[in-house]
Formats: C-alpha cells, structure tokens, sequence
C-alpha cells in the first residue's frame, strides 16, 4: 500500500475557453483530496486543440485558479521533476506511445470518417461523446508499414463485448462494454494532433498521478483509457468523478456559460468564498444580475 505521502493528483484544464463554476467545484475538490492524503498536487495545461487554445486563455485559467485560493507544486508556470507540464510541449511522448500502439497492433488507419476530429483532442462529455464507429476500416492491416502519424486518423481497435468495471471513489462501480457502450476510438488525429485520450493517459503516467480527479461527464472516457493503460502496460489510477454542476434547467455548465465564469464572476465583484458556495450548490441560477451582492 502506497504511504499518505506518495499520492499524486492533478487539475488539468483546457485553455479553450474560461474556467466555469463546474471548474471550481472540481477544481477545489481535488485540491482538498491532495490536502487531505497530504500529497501532491500538479497543474497541465491541456492545449493540444490547436483551433481553440489561446495564451490568453491559459493565463486566465491559471489566475482564477489561484484567486480560488487553490495552490500545486508542479506545473507550468512553477516547474517540477516531471515537466514540461504544458501538452503542446510533450509531443515527444505521444509520439512514443503511437509507435508503440501501432506495434503491437492495437490500432489502425481510418479514412472514412471526418466528423469527430475536431472533438478527438478535447475531453469529450456527456453531450457530444465520440459516436460508435460503425468499423469499415477495422479490417485494414497496413498499419506497420506507415512511418508518420499524419495523414489518417488512428483509431483503437476494442474488443467487442468485453466489460469494463471499475470502482469510482465517489460514484462507485461502473460498467461499460466495450463494441455497445463505446467503439473503436480516436487516438490520433489526421492533421498530426493526438487525441485527449492518448495524451492524457500518457501524461498521467509519466507524471506519477495516483488518483484522477475529473468531472461525471468523462466516466466512459475512463473505460477507453482502462484499455490504453493495458495496451501500454502502464500503471492505473484510482479515480474519483465529481458530479456535474447544472442549471436550473438541468442542462450542465459548459465554456459558453460566459456569465457564469469564474472570471466574470471575480469581476462583478464576488469573492472568492462566495464562488466557490455558489459552486457548491445543488443547481445555480439562471439569472446572475444579482450575483455581484453575494458575499461570504
């Protein structure tokens, strides 16, 4: 068994929009998992959708997150053992991890299918998870004799009908079967981007992360990644999903909820407190005109 000391968690936002209430909850919630295993705490910066990522973005997340009052040892902007913590900076790892799947046969090229690629280097959710492939390239055993990852998406080939189970630390047990619940998944991209699932598997092994902090929505991704930790022989994180903060009307918070950003909220003149109450809640409200009178 691992001593208290030796965990290691991480927060891994994207900087493709602004930080929202869900984030904060999540966010703050594996801060205080690190605080209480009295561990360690690492910050990435997940930029690989090169369409959507912005510098300014990221320089955002990383204030709001320290105005929160949440602190880490590691990460891009304070350096550690196991950097660069910035995914546009590792292409090198997945890379290897590439090379790797594509010899021992758990993937193959694709070429029929286009209309999931800007999803595959993002985390996908509930909402817009990656659809089923219907497996017309499956067949292909081409896979060795191509050099570069570039020019066709790289699809992991499950197999059908093998369940999944896995104890969430906060969830409990989930079951996935893999060819019904998820397909032959994206790991890398024909214009040359990896996909999330690769990436972050990579990085949370390589940067010794002992339990995955994450929202609900990323629960079946989890399954996806069970099968590429296997196929790696890398070791397994435990993992803790938080639950999804939602609206009044049932719909989750997502980056297009501008007024509900944790910088829009730091603005109206809210504090820090008062964030993270309202990211507490059981729902938050539609109407945030008011929300700049919260206080404590």
């Amino acid at each position: 068994m691992q001593s208290r000391n030796s965990y290691r968690g991480r927060l891994a936002p994207s900087p493709t929009g602004l930080l929202h209430l869900g984030h904060a909850r999540t966010f703050w919630i594996a801060a205080l998992r690190a605080i209480e295993h009295q561990g360690t705490l690492i910050l990435r910066n997940e930029d690989l959708d090169p369409q959507r990522s912005r510098p300014d973005f990221a320089k955002a997340m990383l204030e709001d997150l320290h105005w929160l009052g949440i602190r880490w040892a590691e990460g891009p902007d304070c350096g550690g053992d196991y950097g660069p913590y910035t995914q546009s900076e590792r292409r090198a790892h997945y890379l290897d991890a590439w090379r790797r799947l594509r010899d021992g046969g758990f993937i193959y090229p694709c070429t029929c299918s286009r209309k999931d690629l800007a999803q595959a280097a993002s985390a996908p959710n509930d909402s817009d998870d990656e659809p089923v492939y219907p497996g017309h390239c499956r067949g292909r055993n081409d896979a060795a004799g191509l050099l570069a990852a570039a020019g066709v998406n790289w699809r992991f080939r499950v197999p059908d009908g093998e369940e999944f189970v896995f104890t969430d630390l906060n969830l409990g047990e989930q079951r996935y079967v893999a060819g019904h619940d998820f397909g032959d998944f994206l790991i890398w991209r024909r214009d040359d981007v990896p996909s999330y699932q690769v990436a972050v598997v990579v990085d949370d092994a390589a940067m010794r992360v002992t339990e995955v902090v994450r929202g609900a929505d990323l629960l079946k991704s989890t399954a996806r990644q069970l099968l590429l930790l296997r196929a790696l022989s890398l070791p397994v994180p435990a993992y803790f999903h938080c639950e999804l903060l939602r609206d009044a009307s049932g719909a989750r918070l997502a980056k297009r909820h501008d007024a509900l950003s944790i910088r829009r909220l730091r603005q109206s003149g809210m504090s820090p407190e008062s964030v993270l109450e309202l990211a507490f809640r059981p729902t938050v409200p539609s109407d945030v005109s008011n929300l700049g009178r919260l206080q404590g």
